[in-house]
This record gives C-alpha cells, structure tokens and sequence, in this order.
C-alpha cells in the first residue's frame, strides 16, 4: 500500500468517502457482541471504526496513512471516544494473536498475491467464533466508474473469497450490485462481494 498516495488523499478537504459508516458493516453490527474488541485493517480517515466506537466497541485500526489516524483521531476527540490508532503495515504492527473479537474489511484492496498473506494474519488475530465483516470490490468492477482499483489481480471473486477465508462460517456471502454513495470516491453503481463470517478454528 503507498503511503504517499493515501496521505494526499485524506489529506484534501473533507472526508474522502463520507463519515457515515460503510452501510454492509452498519446493517450487519448486530453480529458483533456488544462491547467487544474490534480490528479495522486499512480504516482511513476512521469512518467504520469512530461509528463502532460510539456503539460501544473497543476499537482499534490501523493503516499505512499518518494522514488518515490524524484525521480520525481529531473526529473521535470530537464525539468523546476512544480509538486505538496505529500507523503501518500489519507486519510491522504488533497485535497479539486471538485478541479480537471481531475484524471489519471495508474496500482494503491489496494485490494479488499479498493479500493471502494479509488475510492469513488477520485471523491469526482473531478469536475463535470471532466475526469478520468484509465488503470490497468484485472482479466486475472494472466495468463500473464508482470507485476502486482498475486492476483485476486487485478485485475479488466469490470463489478467491471462499479460498482466502478458508475455516470461516460463512453466515451471509453474495456477489451484488449496489448503489454506493460514500464520499467523493465511491459514488454510483458498482459490483461488491461481501460476507458475514465466524471463525471456527485456529491457523
């Protein structure tokens, strides 16, 4: 992920996809035990993570942006809540193994093949019967001008999906059309793969 890219972009006026929380993870918090430990890989300006906070959740986030946890940690000291910030790679980042109770995935678009390695790692972090919510791009996207990378090897397919969160119950997983409006860059019809799912088993 380029630092520099990112920081630019949250570093332009306003919040660079809105500061309503990713509608999937908002229809699909009750999921997620009340109060409990969350994870937001790649969370940005913090719009997933500030709105969890205000339910309650004990939130931590990460990403490669100093730009962005500036930007969130300013919007949580306004609402009176608390995130957990940190800035870098999740391999540099030091995260116990089964600690979270919950990891939300919201657009986090890594190539092809890294991301079997990010996704790896992540439930490492994860508790048994722990929760992922997890919303991206599908391969279709590049038919759509609603946002996203424009290379292939970065989007999803169903299959991919099911292969790279391999032990998870998949409670909820669909290919779908859906009207994005969040922010400047994801606005208009576009092509997602999204899933509730619960851990099983160790990795």
């Amino acid at each position: 992920m380029d630092a520099n890219f990112w920081d630019n972009r949250y570093n332009e006026e306003g919040f660079a996809y809105g500061k309503s929380p990713n509608a999937w993870f908002e229809s699909n918090i009750s999921y997620l035990k009340p109060n409990s430990k969350l994870l937001f890989p790649a969370e940005g300006e913090g719009r997933n993570a500030v709105f969890a906070a205000q339910q309650g959740f004990e939130c931590c986030a990460f990403d490669v942006s100093a730009a962005g946890k500036e930007k969130a940690l300013l919007w949580a000291k306004e609402l009176n809540v608390q995130l957990d910030y940190q800035v870098g790679a999740l391999e540099e980042l030091e995260f116990e193994l089964d600690s979270f109770d919950g990891i939300v995935l919201s657009y986090v678009h890594l190539p092809y093949p890294d991301r079997i390695v990010f996704h790896k790692k992540l439930l490492s972090l994860l508790k048994i019967d722990g929760i992922v919510i997890f919303e991206a791009f599908a391969k279709e996207q590049l038919d759509y001008q609603s946002g996203g990378p424009k290379v292939e090897t970065m989007l999803f397919s169903l299959e991919e999906v099911m292969e790279e969160f391999e032990g998870l119950q998949f409670t909820i997983i669909q290919h779908a059309i859906v009207k994005l409006g969040e922010g400047k860059y994801h606005q208009g019809e576009g092509a997602v793969i999204r899933f509730v799912g619960q851990k099983l088993r160790n990795y």
